[in-house]
């Protein structure tokens, strides 16, 4: 016999880190503007897209350019308690090359849950830019 309590078919499963991830993902390696504007709050969504292009937004605002990039959460800083309130702020680890150079990098990005669903909603300043 199978039995549910009701509906949870908009709430989202995955862990900020697994949403901050994507919107990174969808900016660097898919180049998807709209993409990533979905999985941010309606402010930054709007800042977003008044650059026009995935490339012009991460170049200017998150002042990050890659050809290709892994990105992976940092957890060595990592509190479970972040994950259990509505906001977090996860620390992202950047590893890419652009223009045949390597570049490595850090960002920090702060994300709330509305509805179940996390969303990002500030990127933060490089903590260790000079």
């Amino acid at each position: 016999m199978l039995s549910a309590c009701g509906d949870t078919s908009n709430k989202d499963t995955g862990t900020p880190g697994d949403k901050a991830t994507a919107y990174f993902d969808a900016l660097y390696n898919q180049q998807d503007l709209n993409k990533a504007s979905s999985m941010a709050t309606p402010n930054l969504s709007r800042i977003m897209k008044s650059y026009g292009t995935a490339k012009q937004f991460s170049r200017n605002l998150v002042n990050l350019q890659y050809d290709e990039v892994v990105i992976e959460v940092d957890m060595s800083n990592m509190s479970l308690r972040e994950q259990y309130g509505d906001e977090a702020k996860i620390n992202l680890i950047f590893e890419g090359y652009f223009n045949g150079n390597k570049v490595d990098d850090i960002r920090s990005v702060k994300l709330l849950r509305k509805k179940g669903t996390w969303y990002v909603d500030k990127i933060l300043a490089d903590p260790f830019a000079r």
